[in-house]
C-alpha cells in the first residue's frame, strides 16, 4: 500500500504513522501544501492523510493554497480513495462534506478523555470504550449529513466520524509525539491560558508517557481502515 501524507507545520511529527506503515510494508510520500508544491496524481497512491495545522479550514483568504488543497482532497473522496483526516484535516474533511466548521466555545489542549458512542463499528473494534488522547485545537464541526459519529469529549461533540466506506476524520492527535508536543509548547505557548479544558505545560508534560499507548491505538486503527471497508 501507498500512503500520501499531507503536513501544515514543519515540526509536525508523522513518525509513528511512517513506523507503521514501514513495519507493514508499506511505502510512505509526504506533502506539504502550504509551499504551494504540486501534489502528486491519485494515482499514486492508495490513503490519503491530512493531518493537523494551526489555522482554520475557513480561513482560504488568509492562506490561498488550502482552495487547491481543498479541491485535492475532494477529488480524492469522491474517487473511492481512502482518506483519514486529523484535527485540522478531519475539519476540512468536514467541511467538504457540507457540514460548518467554526471556533468551539472552549479550546481543547492536553490530555483529555474521548468516550466512545455507542455505535458500534469494526474501525474501533479495538480501540477502549474510554480512553486519553492528546488534544490541540480551537476548532470544532458539525457532523456531515451521512457520517457516523464514533466519539466525543467533554469539551466537543464530535471527535470522530466515518464516512461511507473510506472517509475517516478524528479530531484528536494519537499520532502526537513528545518531541511534537514539546515543541508545540515552545512555539505556542500564548495558547496555553488558564482556561477549562487546557491544561499547563507541567500537566502535559507529566503525561507524556501516553503517546505510547496512543500510538498503539493508532496501529490498530489504521490496520482496521486498511482491511475492513464496508465501514457502515
Amino acid at each position: 500500500m501507498r500512503l500520501l501524507l499531507l503536513k501544515h507545520f514543519s515540526f509536525d511529527d508523522e513518525s509513528a504513522i511512517t513506523d507503521w506503515a514501514a513495519a507493514h510494508g508499506h511505502k510512505t510520500e509526504v506533502g506539504f501544501p502550504p509551499d504551494g508544491e504540486e501534489l502528486p496524481g491519485h494515482e499514486s497512491y492508495d490513503l490519503l492523510i491530512i493531518l493537523g495545522g494551526p489555522m482554520s479550514v475557513y480561513e482560504d483568504d488568509k492562506h490561498p493554497w488550502l482552495v487547491k488543497e481543498k479541491h485535492y482532497v475532494r477529488e480524492a473522496v469522491d474517487s473511492g480513495k481512502l482518506v483519514l483526516g486529523i484535527c485540522f484535516g478531519a475539519q476540512m474533511l468536514a467541511e467538504l462534506l457540507g457540514a460548518s466548521v467554526y471556533r468551539n466555545m472552549y479550546k481543547e489542549l492536553g490530555w483529555h478523555r474521548v468516550e466512545r458512542t455507542e455505535k458500534e463499528h469494526p474501525l474501533f473494534a479495538q480501540i477502549p470504550q474510554q480512553f486519553i488522547s492528546f488534544q490541540w485545537h480551537g476548532d470544532c464541526f458539525d457532523l456531515p449529513d451521512g457520517a457516523v459519529r464514533l466519539a466525543s469529549s467533554e469539551a466537543c461533540p464530535n471527535q470522530a466520524f466515518v464516512y461511507g466506506s473510506n472517509v475517516v476524520a478524528l479530531q484528536f492527535h494519537l499520532e502526537a509525539s513528545p518531541p511534537a508536543i514539546e515543541e508545540m509548547l515552545a512555539t505556542w505557548s500564548a495558547e496555553v491560558v488558564t482556561a477549562p479544558f487546557i491544561q499547563t505545560p507541567e500537566e502535559i508534560r507529566s503525561q507524556l508517557e501516553r503517546s505510547a499507548v496512543s500510538f498503539a491505538m493508532l496501529g490498530h486503527l489504521l490496520d482496521r481502515f486498511t482491511s475492513v471497508r464496508e465501514f457502515v
